[in-house]
């Protein structure tokens, strides 16, 4: 008798195609490196901090110091040299050679060591992995700054979550951490000078912000009841900062003006153009107060972060009430001030003065270009990325975080399983997709272009398990554009990637968006569609808005519909009504008119109150075959797509659609493919 014997096969080695952000350049080797069971004997060169081996034995690979580096499994040199052999590492770079015997790892600085050593960490997935393939890995960042955004004002998280945040951005080698700190939903810094912003500001009556924002949008006392909110103490701060330096992070704070300050006008009023706190988000820049009370907030904000950016916002700032206000125009007329865009330019351009006189430079949104920008201020640019290229080439840094593609507040698959969003939709190949190196930008202008980053909105977010959701896996595509080379990347390999890491941060309890089982386009969207209307002229009664034009006057007719977000150039978007006609080229036979409008209430698109169907022979004399009214509650907070269509028998040239807005104020309404069959 023959006793068939077998053994479970050998976990293949890790590779260094594997690990994100891909590394810049591999050179394979031959055979295998193994991590020791008894935890890595470590050798410092050029260091006496033991940091190094602290943070490895912390994240699953037990180290301690050798006691020689012939001993040493893995041998640590840093040069304090920037450049060797002819490599440049700069100050993030690093080499990592691995050969069955050693893993050598060389770097200028401890920041290129400790990104060697999270190179290694995903390639052992901290310790689960026991092999990794030999290669040689010269590496170093694309970008300078490579960040993620964080919005505590809208549902506050605590220093833990931020901490833990800190942990996968060092895995992934980002190394800003921006804490959108205050706006309307609520302050979140201590400032010893204004109490009344964390004893009243930083809380509310509500939950979450959608709850808070139907109750009227109002505050409360911390020692109210249902008081929720919160806020970071000093000491709070320091922890994180120390948490993050540790990482290698840089935690830059923002501080909004002139606008998002509800919070603050409704703890002191008279920061406002009326006195009242109450109806404007807006600072009154007519007012001396406001910058005293700006450049005292700002002063303990320097004092309390070591960050060269400080961010002062800038974004949505409406201005209406500064049209009215007697200290606004007079102001403008000392100043010599044309209209209230260099009111606000004027209000930018004194507090970058005074960040400068404190040895810190200014970072706010692309709104802070209208009126003319600052001279030393860099510029995140969100509405696309027109502001950036504009800034850019004016001489200006510039953060690249359009909306388009790096706003995580965006659905990142099919919103009917998803959670509640704002709209938008940001899968991970989308995320991945984006280039910030225009082409219209030469050598020279790309200098300024200084980095990547990617935000998350929390308006809908409320938990923090929400809130990983969103950010994970879609912060590795931000993650390695910031960091690799443009050439180097591949959608197949990264998406393959992204699965495993998830993995990875799922067993160190991070909530993930599941990649693995994405489920991807709108399946309309994704096959053209033949109907009689098909490239035929459209005739547009009522102009389409140029924010969003779509493909523009062939939008309704080119046999593609709409997919999940009105972002894709499929569909169309007005604010006025759509009142358009098609010329089918000839009498047809009719049996069929339709199309699809989307809804999606964060976004403030609505669908249509009524959509009336008429055709004509002639053109000119036309007669209404159907009319659709509105079926859904417009308040409805899932997005949805509702088809308007009517069946018929005509005989008829010309096809007329006319959609009434909703009531709603500010109600936009999408369109997509007018269909005739």
């Amino acid at each position: 008798m023959t006793l068939a014997m077998t053994t479970k096969a050998a976990a293949p080695a890790a590779s260094p195609y594997q690990v994100i952000p891909l590394p810049t350049r591999i050179q394979m080797g031959t055979g295998t490196w193994e991590l020791p069971q008894d935890g890595l004997k470590v050798w410092l060169k050029g260091t006496t901090s033991t940091a190094l081996t602290t943070y490895l034995s912390a994240n699953g690979l037990q180290a301690s110091l050798a006691q020689s580096a012939g001993k040493a499994h893995l041998l640590i040199t840093l040069t304090n040299k920037k450049q060797k052999a002819g490599s440049d590492w700069g100050e993030e770079g690093y080499t990592l050679v691995i050969t069955p015997k050693q893993l050598q790892i060389t770097a200028a600085t401890e920041t290129g060591a400790f990104y060697a050593l999270q190179t290694l960490l995903q390639l052992t997935e901290e310790g689960s992995i026991r092999s990794i393939a030999c290669c040689t890995i010269f590496d170093k960042p694309r970008f300078s700054y490579r960040g993620l955004h964080f919005d505590v004002s809208r549902h506050f998280r605590s220093k833990e979550f931020l901490c833990k945040q800190l942990d996968a951005m060092a895995l992934l080698k980002m190394n800003r951490m921006h804490l959108h700190l205050t706006d309307g939903a609520g302050w979140r810094l201590a400032i010893n000078k204004y109490p009344r912003l964390t004893s009243y500001a930083a809380w509310r009556p509500a939950r979450t912000w959608q709850e808070w924002a139907d109750r009227g949008a109002k505050y409360c006392d911390q020692t109210h009841p249902e008081a929720q909110g919160g806020y970071y103490t000093k000491d709070d701060i320091r922890d994180i900062l120390a948490y993050a330096a540790a990482r290698h992070i840089t935690v830059i704070p923002e501080i909004e003006m002139p606008g998002h300050s509800e919070e603050v006008l409704a703890a002191y009023p008279e920061l406002s153009c009326d006195g009242t706190g109450k109806g404007s988000s807006d600072f009154c820049p007519g007012k001396e107060q406001t910058f005293r009370f700006l450049e005292e907030v700002l002063t303990e904000v320097i004092d309390l972060f070591p960050s060269h950016y400080i961010h002062i916002g800038g974004d949505e700032a409406g201005k209406g009430s500064w049209k009215q206000c007697a200290d606004c125009q007079r102001r403008m007329k000392e100043e010599g001030l044309k209209d209230v865009d260099e009111l606000q330019s004027y209000l930018i351009h004194r507090i970058e003065k005074f960040v400068n006189s404190k040895g810190r430079d200014i970072i706010g949104w692309d709104e802070i270009l209208e009126g003319g920008l600052a001279p030393h201020a860099t510029v995140m640019s969100w509405r696309g990325t027109a502001g950036g290229i504009k800034a850019i080439k004016a001489g200006h840094d510039v953060v690249m975080t359009p909306g388009e593609y790096y706003y995580l507040d965006y659905t990142q698959d099919a919103p009917f399983k998803e959670p509640i969003s704002i709209g938008g939709f940001t899968p991970l190949k989308t995320a991945y997709g984006y280039d910030p190196a225009e082409p219209s930008l030469t050598a020279e202008e790309l200098k300024h272009l200084i980095g990547v980053q990617g935000n998350l909105w929390s308006e809908y977010v409320p938990t923090d398990a929400h809130a990983e959701y969103m950010y994970y896996p879609r912060a590795f595509a931000v993650a390695e554009t910031g960091w690799s080379r443009t050439e180097d990347k591949e959608y197949g390999r990264f998406r393959e990637n992204a699965v495993r890491l998830c993995g990875m941060l799922q067993k160190k309890g991070y909530n993930t968006f599941d990649i693995a089982h994405e489920y991807g386009e709108r399946k309309e969207a994704q096959t053209p569609i033949e109907h009689l209307a098909k490239g035929c002229k459209v005739t547009y009664n009522i102009p389409y808005s140029q924010q969003w034009p779509g493909l523009g006057d062939g939008a309704l007719t080119d046999g593609k519909r709409g997919g999940w977000t009105y972002v894709d150039k499929s569909w169309q978007g007005t604010m006025k009504g759509f009142d358009v006609t098609v010329d089918l080229g000839q009498v047809k036979e009719i049996h069929y008119v339709g199309t699809t409008f989307m809804h999606s209430l964060g976004a403030w698109v609505h669908l249509p109150k009524k959509v009336t169907i008429s055709v004509s022979a002639d053109g000119k004399t036309f007669k209404q075959v159907g009319e659709v009214w509105e079926s859904v509650a417009s308040d409805l907070p899932k997005l949805l797509f509702m088809p308007y269509g009517i069946t018929c028998h005509e005989q008829a040239r010309y096809v007329r659609l006319q959609a009434l807005t909703n009531d709603r104020k500010g109600s936009w309404l999408f369109m997509d493919e007018l269909i005739v069959n």
